[in-house]
């Protein structure tokens, strides 16, 4: 029987990073259920023990039944039956197995019958998930959408709702439209107030909707007439016990077949309003998005970590001129910088994932209480750190994902173009993580804040004073040189001081921010376990040679060049 948590030995070490008593000491509030939940931890080393069992049955619920359901998904994909998504068939039985084992609630409060985990243990299991079936991750994982409501709808609504949730209901985060995808301040579906019944009505349509056919959605809407901007937009929730949208059509996409991208019509839709007017883009659109990225982040990771077992696996079977082609020079380059950019990719994920557990645990203790002014700074210092490192994380690890993929399909030559071999699918899978949530473009301009404000040098320089053995001490001065051609670099732009440069320049800019980050991070890893120290020694290497050519073409490009690269200059 396969395990995609056992077999997999990072995982644990990435689940017991020290952060993490601090993060149970937040979530679990000096482990206060203890005495209402028979199932919530006496301490913090129960707590640890139940996210391992809870990872080990999501591992192997994954290498048993979802990872070979997958092919099969694939092909069949789901259908529209009476103006209802039918799941393939493997997809159903994933999610029916998924729900039995109670694991739609992961996050969620044990009041409304979830498990209370903190961010990370999900993350990882979601990193599995889509390891196994890249598609079903976005069926599975919308319940981020539930911890969106946790965060900003009223009590009735969280206690009809979550529960359904946890008990195995569907969600959908209904944001684009047919001329509304990354500018979703031009959503244009109606929200209507009746003051007859007191209730409001979306009308118009929505398209690219993943899982669209959930049983609970939150619906981006303009509820103030006349507006044109941001401002103008609400988050309602609709139930699909209503039955007042039409689903008009499943896209056929090139990946990710498996889960559902519905084209959806609303005709006097009933929908319920989530928080305040007016606040639907500005803030919940933002948390919803950042948690969304951050799964993306997750799936990206488990994606790569399929390409590269994939890529190793053929690479010894595959014989060529006497001996397996692992052993020639030009495939164990390719492999090793493979499990260099898969190491790097997870280890910013975790990273990333402890910031926003942190900061959240923090949000929801003041729910219940005035945080002392130690706690407000804690709180702000790491929603800062994750507002810097989601857009960077999803940004890095989709690119990373994609470039994995490409390399574990060209390791397979002839063989990964055809569908005997699961590279093909999960290559076709790994193309759309660079897209959806935002490009990579857009990840660029949210993390460019991170370089001019100086958030990711603070942090990098944070970095560079933790301890480490003596024997590592070359990596950390390789890592101080890159930072400063790094600083270079970011002076040489920001004092052209013209915002066009800037935006040229932004992509290498935090590219080069983001080697020196995860070098640093490797780096601390090997600290804890010396098994990554190849992946870091490779990893800085490339990221080194990588950043010199940026600053090279930064150093040797002028304002004036810019007319070069502009249509009809």
């Amino acid at each position: 029987m396969a395990n995609f948590f056992t077999d997999n030995p990072d995982l644990l070490f990435h689940l017991q990073h020290p952060l993490m008593k601090k993060i149970v000491a937040l979530k679990e509030r000096n482990f206060a259920d203890k005495d209402q939940f028979d199932y919530a931890p006496l301490d913090f080393e129960d707590a640890m023990d139940s996210y391992e069992k809870v990872l080990e049955i999501v591992g192997e619920i994954c290498g048993d039944i979802v990872a070979p359901n997958a092919e099969g998904v694939d092909a069949e994909g789901p259908k529209i039956v009476n103006n209802e998504v039918i799941y393939a068939k493997g997809t159903q039985e994933n999610l029916d197995a998924l729900v039995k084992a109670g694991l739609m609630g992961i996050t969620l409060p044990r009041k409304y019958e979830g498990l209370n985990f903190p961010i990370v243990p999900y993350i990882m299991a979601a990193d599995i998930v889509s390891r196994a079936d890249a598609g079903f991750v976005n069926i599975w994982g919308l319940q981020d959408c539930a911890e969106t409501i946790n965060e900003f709808a009223d009590d009735d609504q969280k206690s009809r709702f979550l529960p359904r949730i946890s008990n195995g209901e569907t969600a959908a985060m209904d944001l684009t439209e047919p001329d509304a995808g990354s500018d979703l301040q031009a959503v244009q579906l109606k929200a209507t107030f009746n003051e007859k019944d007191g209730k409001w009505y979306l009308n118009g349509v929505k398209r690219f909707i993943t899982n669209g056919d959930g049983h609970v959605s939150l619906v981006l809407a303009r509820s103030e007439a006349g507006t044109s901007d941001g401002r103008g937009l609400s988050m309602f929730i609709y139930d699909r016990n209503e039955k007042a949208v039409t689903i008009r059509r499943i896209e056929n996409k090139m990946g990710i077949k498996g889960s559902p991208t519905c084209e959806l019509v609303f005709k006097d839709a009933p929908a319920e309003l989530v928080g305040e007017r007016k606040m639907g883009l500005i803030k919940y659109v933002m948390a919803l998005m950042n948690g969304a990225r951050l799964g993306i982040g997750a799936q990206s990771v488990g994606l790569s970590e399929a390409a590269y077992r994939e890529a190793v696996s053929y690479a010894d079977e595959r014989k060529q001129f006497g001996k397996s082609i692992i052993e020639f020079p030009a495939v164990y380059e390719m492999v090793a910088t493979m499990k260099a950019k898969l190491d790097a990719s997870r280890t910013l994920l975790y990273e990333t994932s402890r910031y926003v557990d942190v900061y959240k645990s923090y949000m929801h203790l003041a729910e219940e209480r005035a945080l002392t002014k130690e706690e407000r700074a804690d709180m702000k210092v790491y929603q800062r750190l994750a507002d810097f490192f989601t857009p960077l994380l999803k940004g890095m690890t989709s690119e990373y994902c994609n470039q994995l993929a490409y390399d574990s399909l060209q390791i397979h030559g002839g063989s990964g173009f055809m569908k005997d071999y699961p590279i093909e699918r999960i290559y076709r899978d790994a193309r759309i993580t660079t897209i959806y949530e935002g490009t990579t473009q857009l990840q660029v301009v949210a993390a460019i804040r991170g370089v001019t404000t100086g958030a990711y040098l603070n942090r990098i320089r944070e970095f560079e004073a933790m301890p480490l053995q003596p024997e590592l001490h070359s990596f950390r001065r390789t890592l101080i040189g890159m930072t400063e051609e790094y600083e270079k670099a970011v002076k040489q732009v920001v004092d052209v001081k013209d915002n066009e440069y800037l935006d040229f320049h932004a992509r290498r800019l935090v590219e080069m921010a983001g080697h020196i980050i995860m070098g640093y991070l490797l780096l601390l890893d090997t600290e804890r376990n010396e098994t990554f120290r190849t992946s870091t020694e490779i990893y800085i290497r490339m990221g080194r040679s990588e950043n010199k050519a940026r600053a090279e073409y930064i150093s040797n490009f002028t304002i004036d060049d810019l007319g070069f690269f502009k249509p009809n200059a």
